[in-house]
Formats: structure tokens, sequence, C-alpha cells
């Protein structure tokens, strides 16, 4: 059995990775970090080159301005630009976009898609409330038809981006007498009156979002896929956002970062046969989640959606990012634990504690790894709830 690559395939990936060596420098990625992606001079003429090439839509159908190939090459280009920490679009990427490619009316595609892959319009998921996190559908916001406008009402947690994003994709309640078939999916504008957005800071050092929306007014053609029809598409933008999340190359990224650095200021360390072990068996534990990642490209390639997979790899990558970054700190040592605000003293700039403190988001983002072990078990092995 062949493994490697079909040659379209590598000659992309080739033509990706020269791409990206041209236009990742330093003030790119000190502009990625300071808006985290939503913005600037540099990131725009980034974009504007994404879009030249048609790379963000290449894979979307014909009539929304893509090429039609095969969404293996979008796995190609997040793994890649997740590698590198290059400033793509993320879940407005790859979780968003496909929503409204599913679901969404024409008139939805022609006004939201081309902003996406411009680069111009960014989204932040409107899900988790303070009393409806893992269980979602005890959400309470509502929206409440006047006229031709919807007004909402209500309350999000963990919007993460918000202050930085143009719009919201809200999960709001429009029917009290049903619970799953009571949803709907509205987009709302950020700066629309009455949303308030106000920052919740986290130990990595960034932060997340609650948003507030009172009686905020939007026009009733900003359901997607119709009133009470959220559900589906919730679950389908969710398991898109776990695929997403579950990214191989930030997890690469690391494990090569670590490597590298042992070799060269560390060296006696590398002569150690039960540190090599241990650099052996989380390079095993990479490629494992990588099959997993590539088996999920694969199901959306062949028109699916996954369920199951989507909840395997987000838990496989999650607790992959939360031992790697542990062995890093381990096997480097004390240095391991100086962060990249210290200057020159931290190893490769510190994104060993960095990720350390970054890792535990990614183990209840998207929806908690407990959960997630629920749905493999229901959906993926046909065990009983």
């Amino acid at each position: 059995m062949d493994f490697e690559w079909e040659t379209e395939y590598r000659e992309f990936r080739q033509e990706l990775r020269h791409f990206i060596k041209e236009w990742r420098t330093p003030e790119l990625l000190e502009e990625y970090s300071a808006t985290y992606g939503a913005g600037g001079e540099l990131i725009s003429a980034f974009h504007e080159e994404l879009d030249r090439r048609g790379w963000m839509r290449m894979c979307w159908p014909r009539e929304q301005g893509g090429l039609e190939k095969n969404p293996l090459f979008q796995y190609l280009f997040v793994e890649e630009m997740e590698y590198w920490g290059m400033p793509y679009g993320n879940l407005t990427f790859t979780s968003i976009a496909p929503s409204i490619v599913a679901f969404g009316s024409d008139d939805q595609k022609a006004e939201y898609l081309p902003g996406i892959y411009q680069g111009r319009l960014t989204f932040a998921l409107g899900y988790s409330e303070p009393n409806a996190g893992t269980d979602l559908a005890s959400l309470r916001t509502r929206a409440e038809l006047d006229g031709d406008e919807w007004v909402i009402n209500g309350q999000k947690i963990w919007t993460s981006l918000a202050d930085v994003s143009t719009h919201l994709w809200l999960a709001v309640r429009t029917d009290s007498n049903a619970r799953h078939g009571g949803i709907s999916l509205m987009i709302v504008p950020t700066d629309a009156p009455g949303v308030t957005i106000r920052p919740l800071y986290t130990m990595y050092g960034g932060h997340t979002c609650e948003t507030f929306y009172d009686d905020v007014r939007i026009p009733k053609e900003n359901v997607v896929g119709g009133v009470n029809q959220g559900w589906p598409i919730i679950m389908h933008a969710l398991n898109h956002e776990r695929v997403g999340l579950a990214a191989t190359g930030a997890y690469a990224r690391l494990y090569d970062q670590l490597v590298e650095y042992l070799k060269t200021e560390r060296p006696e360390r590398m002569a150690d046969p039960v540190l090599r072990r241990q650099l052996a068996e989380l390079e095993l534990e990479i490629r494992e989640h990588r099959t997993l990642a590539l088996q999920n490209a694969w199901i959306i390639s062949q028109g699916g959606t996954p369920i199951a997979e989507a909840s395997m790899a987000k838990v496989s990558g999650s607790e992959l990012r939360a031992r790697l970054a542990n062995a890093a700190m381990d096997l480097i040592g004390r240095e391991g634990g100086i962060s990249g605000e210290s200057g020159g003293h931290a190893p490769f700039e510190g994104r060993a504690e960095f990720n350390f403190r970054l890792a535990p988001i990614f183990r209840f983002g998207g929806g908690t790894n407990e959960i997630q072990r629920d749905i493999i078990a229901a959906a993926g092995l046909g065990l009983p709830r």
C-alpha cells in the first residue's frame, strides 16, 4: 500500500511552503499576536494574496467562487498554516464558512462568503451561556419576531474573538415550548446597537469574551437555515470546529522546536536513551493524531460530516497538546518554565511554557472532552446514552 501523497498534493504543499517562507515575517507575526488575527495592514495584504491565489476558497463550489478541489487540499492548507502560525482565518474559515455553504440562503452566501475568503469578515461563536455550556440545548438567549426584525435579548460567555470580529454566529431560542427544536441560528453584526462585549482574561495571557444582547435588532433574513432549524446547523459547525481545533501543525511545530533545542543547546541530554525514547513516543503520538485528523479530512472529502471521528480528533489533539507541553517543560528543565515575555532567556520563545498555560482551554473549547467521549461511545460505538 502506498501512503505517499499524490503528485498534485505534494506540489501544492511545496508551493505553499515557499509562499509561507516569503510572507512569514516578524512584523506579520507581531501584528497577528496583537490583533488576534483581526487584521491590520500586513494581515490585509496577506489575505489579499491568499485571495489572489484562490487558496481560501479552492475547495468551495464554483457557484460560491471556488474551484471544487478535493477538501484534502484544505487539510494541507490548514496544517501548514497552523504549523507556521499564520493568520489564515481559523474557525471562521474551518467552521463557519462550511456551514454557510451547507445551510445558508443564496443571499447569505453572496453576502458573507466573499468577505470570509477575502479576510474582511470574521465570526465569533455565540453558543455557551452561564447556565448552558455542556447542555447547550438549555440556552435562554431569546429572539422574538417584531415585524421584519428579530429582537434578541440574553447573554453569552466564552465568545472568543468577539471583540475583534465583525459578526457573531449566534444560537438563540425562538420557541420556548421545544428544546432542541426551538433553537435558531442567526448572524449578528458585532456593532449592532445593544451588543455589549467584555473581555474575560485567562491564565494563558490572552482573553475570551462575554457578550450581552439588549433589544438587539437584526433583519429576519439573518436566520440561517430556517427558524427553529438551528440545532443541526450548530452540530455541523461544531463538528467542523472540532476538526479545526485538532489540526496537527501546531503540535508538530512544538515537537520540532523541542527536538531542535535539545540537539543544539542540550546535546548531552540527547545522549540519554530514556529521553530519546520519550521523544520517539511523542512523535508516534503525533503521527497517530495526524492519522485521525486525516481521516476526518477524508470523510469531508467524500461529502460526509464526521461526528464520532471529529470528537476523537478533538480529544486526541487537545490532550496531545497538554502532554507535549508537559514533556517539553520536563525535558528542558527549569528553563522550560520561562515565559516568552522574559526576553531572550526562554527556550524557543517560551512556547513550552505558553502551551502549558494554553492547553486547558482546548480540553473544553468546542465541547468538553468528557462529552466528546460520550459522543464517541454513542455515535461511534453504538452504546446507549
